[in-house]
């Protein structure tokens, strides 16, 4: 085990701060005209309704695990717990940390490359250059992090600020234009509900659930989160619908300037919706602003990822040299450099509209899926007063969370869906070469693997 431990710093304001920051990123901007593309209709808006319903569904399965093991890490914690001390509970819990080794800094490098492409907006950049800029993204916010939590938080509510700027500017803009109800007054032109509409809103949700992406990510700090039984839940939640909300009144503010037709093929929408409206200075310090918030993302992002291998390693289920704490700032700096390290050669490699399918299709099996399914097992084995917090009507929202989950999953592609399989057969055959070679069965690990 790690000789020192977590210290419970974060309050809700924090907590909340880091949820929001990380769930805004680059993403919204971004995908924005790309669900107005998929959808190719006013009612797109339904999208982005879809992804937070969804988001606040998953969030009750997120709340009854984050409450009741309130420990850093996560989902792993949570696999664990949920299919117990077994084979395939160990198995469950490594598997939730091979694909975290990947995924996170997927996620990582999603918002340094969205960085470096709305950056093109204020001056050209060649590929190389791109690629520069984002990978130096990457290596500052590691430079960041490197430091206490309690810093951490008060640096998060400050990036938070500069999010909540960007989104009413952006909101006002189109208020102030006059023209701001008309997006809800023709949001069902042409509406039916048949098969092209469904088809549509679930290649759609791909992207606006990506959006909403990080409502969770106080759990895996849930070792650093005062009161957790009350402030993992309720920071979720507030998370959600502040950001719905955001998000709802930010497109159509856009598409009451930018009409939507017009909106779905622009490449910088919010700098050329500012444009619009204010003029060239206007256009360029909106795009600063955008470029603040995907900044703001990947550090929250990395804050949170950074967690879950040490987490796994201080429990005895992963490398040895993860459970390591700095020894002034009491922070997992290894962990940290070499999430930062992955990260930073995927910003080099990958182009942003894959690394967002990739990731939800590297998500959806091992933690989504796997995690609902397992508070099911969960809440059969051990009872309720173990849950400090207590879904409504259950077990209705973790089954209609893991319907909806495959959903999404299948709109990622049939190369994404295998491509996230074959990373879960590779984890699974090193975790059972590590457990044979370690003589981890029938017992539980007690010694951190070398």
């Amino acid at each position: 085990m790690a000789e020192k431990s977590l210290a419970r710093r974060l309050g809700l304001a924090q907590a909340t701060a880091i949820n929001m920051t990380d769930m805004v990123g680059i993403g919204p901007f971004i995908t924005l005209p790309m669900v107005i593309g998929m959808m190719n209709g006013p009612w797109f808006l339904y999208a982005w309704l879809a992804g937070a319903i969804l988001s606040f569904i998953d969030a009750m399965v997120w709340s009854e695990l984050g409450a009741a093991f309130p420990m850093a890490g996560g989902s792993y914690n949570f696999l664990k717990e949920t299919y117990g001390k077994t084979k395939l509970g160990r198995l469950m819990s490594f598997l939730f940390v091979w694909q975290t080794m990947i995924q996170a800094p997927l996620v990582i490098a999603s918002a340094a490359i969205g960085f470096s492409y709305y950056f093109s907006f204020l001056t050209p950049l060649t590929a190389w250059e791109s690629k520069l800029m984002s990978g130096g993204v990457v290596v500052a916010i590691v430079a960041l992090l490197y430091r206490r939590i309690e810093s951490i938080g008060k640096i998060s509510v400050v990036l938070w600020v500069g999010v909540l700027v960007t989104m009413f500017w952006i909101i006002g803009g189109g208020i102030a234009h006059g023209n701001f109800m008309a997006p809800i007054k023709h949001i069902n032109d042409g509406f039916k509900v048949n098969y092209a509409f469904v088809a549509a809103i679930g290649f759609a949700s791909v992207k606006s659930v990506y959006s909403y992406l990080g409502y969770y990510n106080v759990c895996h700090l849930g070792g650093e989160i005062i009161n957790p039984s009350k402030n993992i839940p309720r920071s979720m939640f507030l998370s959600i619908a502040g950001i719905a909300l955001l998000y709802l009144l930010m497109n159509i503010s856009v598409v009451s300037v930018i009409p939507w037709q017009q909106a779905k093929d622009s490449k910088f929408v919010i700098s050329e919706f500012m444009q619009y409206l204010a003029g060239d200075t206007a256009a360029k310090v909106v795009t600063c602003l955008v470029l603040l918030v995907a900044f703001s993302s990947v550090f929250s992002a990395t804050l949170g990822y950074s967690r879950i291998p040490y987490a796994a390693a201080a429990d005895g289920a992963f490398f040895k040299v993860f459970a390591k704490l700095h020894p002034k700032g009491n922070f997992p700096y290894v962990s940290l450099l070499v999430l930062g390290a992955i990260a930073f050669a995927f910003s080099l490699l990958f182009k942003l509209s894959d690394v967002i399918s990739a990731i939800l299709a590297m998500r959806i099996l091992v933690q989504f899926i796997a995690q609902a399914i397992g508070l099911l097992l969960l809440r059969k084995s051990r009872k309720t007063s173990l849950f400090p917090y207590k879904m409504p009507f259950f077990p209705v929202p973790v089954i209609l969370a893991v319907l909806i989950w495959l959903g999404i999953l299948i709109s990622t592609g049939l190369h994404m869906v295998a491509g996230g399989l074959i990373a879960i057969a590779a984890g699974t055959v090193v975790y059972f070469v590590k457990a044979k070679m370690n003589r981890e069965w029938p017992y539980q690990p007690k010694n951190i693997v070398e």
